[in-house]
């Protein structure tokens, strides 16, 4: 069985339990989240949040890029969301590495070296607060608009507020 038939048989048994068709496009706690792509945690778990409660937007380091923050404009202008969750976590990819070495990287492995800044960061904790200040700072979020921050630990489930963790490395 390929990927392909293996995805397609996953998603029918899936389809046959699927009860949220009936949700509504607007997140019902008004709540967007931005987090990492990791695949050790699910952002609406870490929250103690259920399907249709939160946008989600993840992206390497759960940082707040261009890409990110289109995302989270609509998500406020358009679809109500009122608070933004960003978590990042610790044990990432991006946690210590520099732009060279993930350039290398790419290079290595396709022949090309990309001219991309992939955001990676030097302290979980500082860099949660830096996408909070750059959110807090974007004039595209309504007035009541709130953006909150953590840091979340792959190994104890535990979030974080990174203003008691100061300058930690994680």
């Amino acid at each position: 069985m390929t990927l392909h038939d293996e995805l397609l048989a996953s998603n029918a048994r899936y389809a046959t339990e699927f009860s949220a068709g009936a949700l509504r496009i607007r997140p019902l706690r008004q709540i967007a989240i931005l987090t990492c792509m990791d695949s050790r945690y699910t952002a609406q778990g870490v929250l103690g949040l259920s399907l249709g409660d939160s946008h989600v937007i993840r992206n390497a380091g759960g940082r707040a890029s261009d890409d990110a923050i289109r995302s989270l404009v609509l998500s406020s202008t358009a679809l109500g969301t009122r608070w933004c969750v960003v978590i990042h976590h610790t044990d990432c990819g991006l946690l210590g590495v520099t732009n060279d070495e993930l350039r290398a990287r790419v290079e290595a492995a396709t022949g090309v070296r990309p001219d991309i800044d992939f955001l990676p960061f030097e302290d979980a904790a500082a860099s949660v607060m830096e996408d909070v200040a750059a959110l807090r700072a974007c004039p595209y979020f309504p007035p009541d608009y709130e953006v909150l921050g953590f840091v979340y630990d792959v190994t104890s489930g535990l979030l974080r507020d990174p203003r008691a963790l100061g300058r930690n490395r994680l």
